[in-house]
């Protein structure tokens, strides 16, 4: 939730700074872009400091580091404000592998999907937090003391997971080297590529993730957009139906979590989650304008559900399909694989939007990535 939070700020704030700063409105998209492209690195590249570090202080340093990245923001120059969006998102970078390792070594094997789901909750969940609390914030004290508010509420989540440190880092390698040399090494860069082709259970469930990420990466950067553009709503009222996604999105991770554990068959669950968040694509596809509002917020909070509440039980099932001493390993290349999905996604669909001013193609691809994602799970025997 705190380094989702994190990741919330650059495009809250953005739109302040560039009237401040005379910046052009694009600056939130290169923020946005600069972000993943943090998360990305780390992905690719950060193996040796989550074996060295063990998967705590990972989280920790993460943390520490999206702290150092808000204070970039104070200089008035934009190429501080580049990097601290992309220090932020090398902070956000172990969230996923260094918490999938804590959660797969200690989460009950009959309640994992629902412990893996409420972690992913974290994510909306954080984006929440960041909403309701940075615009008042700002209001009220400006957004200099809005970034001081959150980085001192992101240190004190730091000082909270201390004492279960010893504990949870007892695994680390203690004596491995972590420099530039290291890290750039053949060895590692070919890591995250190696591991999920290690097994073809492993490949196919990060490929669904992929192709569940190119729905929901498309659904959260353009539903707000086609609500203005092709059905007429103000940009309040569009918000409306983005905060009821996430809201769903939130209690939907929790839900298909507990689901998951109740079945006993995730990967039949993933399958069914492909082809309804394919389904709820093609409905937003052809609707018109003509259906109503409330017709609108249903398929906003269902999307919520199926489009984007999945990645819980997938990330639990690459926990589970790899051996535990390559969790955090195969935990950052599913990862990567997804935010691939997440930055390709939106930029094909702007491509397509630019060519043809048509939404409905990309969603429609949408609904296809979803069918795909049904045929490319593995069986639960796998």
């Amino acid at each position: 939730m705190a380094t989702a939070f994190l990741s919330r700020i650059p495009p809250t704030i953005a739109p302040i700074l560039a009237v401040e700063r005379g910046w052009s409105d694009s600056i939130v998209g290169y923020l946005a872009s600069l972000n993943t492209l943090g998360s990305i690195i780390f992905l690719a590249l950060g193996a040796p400091f989550l074996r060295a570090l063990g998967s705590v202080r990972a989280l920790q340093v993460g943390l520490m580091i999206g702290i150092l990245g808000l204070a970039l923001f104070l200089p008035s120059w934009t190429i501080t404000a580049c990097i601290a969006a992309l220090l932020i998102g090398v902070g956000y970078g172990p969230s996923s592998p260094a918490g999938n390792d804590i959660l797969h070594r200690t989460a009950p094997l009959n309640r994992r999907s629902l412990i893996f789901s409420i972690k992913q909750a974290g994510v909306p969940l954080g984006g929440v937090v960041a909403g309701l609390a940075l615009p008042p914030l700002t209001a009220l004290y400006g957004w200099r003391v809005a970034l001081l508010i959150s980085a001192v509420f992101v240190l004190a989540i730091v000082f909270s997971v201390q004492p279960m440190r010893e504990g949870l880092d007892q695994d680390r390698e203690r004596d491995l080297k972590f420099g530039l040399g290291v890290v750039l090494s053949l060895s590692n860069l070919v890591t995250p590529v190696r591991t999920l082709t290690a097994s073809s259970s492993l490949f196919r469930l990060a490929a669904a993730g992929a192709c569940l990420a190119v729905g929901q990466g498309i659904w959260f950067a353009y539903l707000m957009t086609y609500a203005v553009s092709e059905l007429g709503y103000t940009l309040k009222t569009a918000g409306v139906l983005y905060a009821l996604m996430q809201a769903t999105s939130v209690a939907g991770r929790v839900l298909l979590g507990g689901l998951s554990d109740r079945l006993g068959v995730p990967r039949l669950l993933l399958r069914v989650i492909g082809l309804a968040s394919g389904i709820t694509s093609l409905t937003l596809a052809l609707a018109t304008p003509e259906w109503s509002f409330r017709t609108y917020c249903i398929i906003a909070a269902i999307a919520g559900v199926t489009v984007s509440s999945w990645n819980g039980v997938q990330l639990s099932e690459i926990a589970r399909a790899c051996p535990p001493t390559l969790v955090r390993e195969a935990s950052a290349a599913a990862t990567l694989v997804i935010f691939l999905g997440y930055v390709v996604a939106p930029s094909l669909f702007a491509m397509v939007l630019s060519l043809t001013a048509r939404f409905d193609l990309g969603l429609f691809a949408c609904a296809l990535s979803g069918l795909i994602c049904f045929f490319v799970v593995p069986q639960e025997n796998d």
